[in-house]
């Protein structure tokens, strides 16, 4: 599914072309996502202004004078910029028309969401209860180390659990954990503050690089270009079971945590 790169790539990719721009008609072709899609969307932001795009975790926000629109990419979902009048294809569930192209949501799983938020987002049970960014400030060794105290639970769950840190999916989990030598069946009330200080580094500088990269291509996902991401090419770990590994040339071992697939290093992870 889209991790935070993706849809930091999304982002930054559709921006560009809508931000200042005014929205002349809303398509919907299917309404019933992960949520129904309210009825009344085309009331809320017609002949508004895009005035900004914002990211929170995995969601999408896009700010007009009236409220903002929350995006959700799910599983499967993508956002291309198209030209006005380009016809849709099977899984093309909605277009919003702005004066000079349209953005067309794309979701063959339809487990992503079309939501409006109104004037007071940071109300919305989605967002409300959400962990820093990991690439903001506020994302520390010292954070990490203080909130996971007597945590049994495994430090792979504990950074993947979205009121702890937002947008820290199983793909980059995975991968930061290798960087930084730590198994993810340690317990995270067992993990030192200045190891937690090289997994922070590893999450941030992973984090960083995906989105350089446009992402990792995983079975639907593409840009909003309409190109897929790279970031796959240097994977380390992740996807790899049985494959030696990168540095000791050990077999990867693969654990299911929280019914996801954990691949790391025996011998390097500890």
């Amino acid at each position: 599914m889209p991790e935070l790169p993706e849809v930091e790539t999304s982002r930054k990719g559709i921006s560009p072309h809508l931000i200042n721009k005014s929205v002349q008609d809303v398509v919907l072709r299917h309404t019933q996502l992960r949520w129904k899609i309210p009825q009344d969307l085309l009331s809320e932001i017609n002949h508004k202004i895009l005035l900004s795009i914002d990211r929170r975790a995995k969601y999408l926000l896009f700010n007009f004078s009236s409220g903002t629109l929350l995006i959700h990419l799910g599983m499967s979902g993508s956002l291309q910029i198209c030209p006005l009048n380009s016809p849709p294809k099977k899984h093309d569930h909605a277009d919003f028309v702005f004066t000079d192209c349209l953005l067309r949501y794309t979701d063959p799983r339809r487990f992503g969401a079309i939501l409006w938020l109104g004037l007071t987002p940071e109300n919305c049970s989605l967002l409300n209860k959400l962990g820093p960014e990991p690439l903001d400030d506020d994302f520390s060794a010292k954070y990490l180390y203080d909130r996971s105290a007597k945590r049994k639970l495994p430090v792979k769950q504990f950074i993947m659990d979205q009121k702890v840190v937002t947008g820290v999916g199983n793909i980059y989990a995975t991968e930061a954990l290798f960087n930084s030598g730590i198994s993810p069946l340690r317990a995270a009330g067992n993990i030192s503050e200045k190891r937690y200080q090289v997994l922070v580094a590893a999450i941030k500088e992973i984090l960083q690089q995906a989105i350089k990269q446009g992402g990792t291509t995983l079975k639907d996902f593409v840009g909003s270009d309409g190109k897929p991401g790279y970031f796959q090419q240097t994977l380390q770990v992740y996807g790899k079971t049985g494959q030696q590994c990168p540095h000791c040339e050990t077999p990867l071992k693969a654990v299911k945590l929280a019914a996801r697939a954990s691949v790391y290093c025996p011998n390097c992870q500890s």
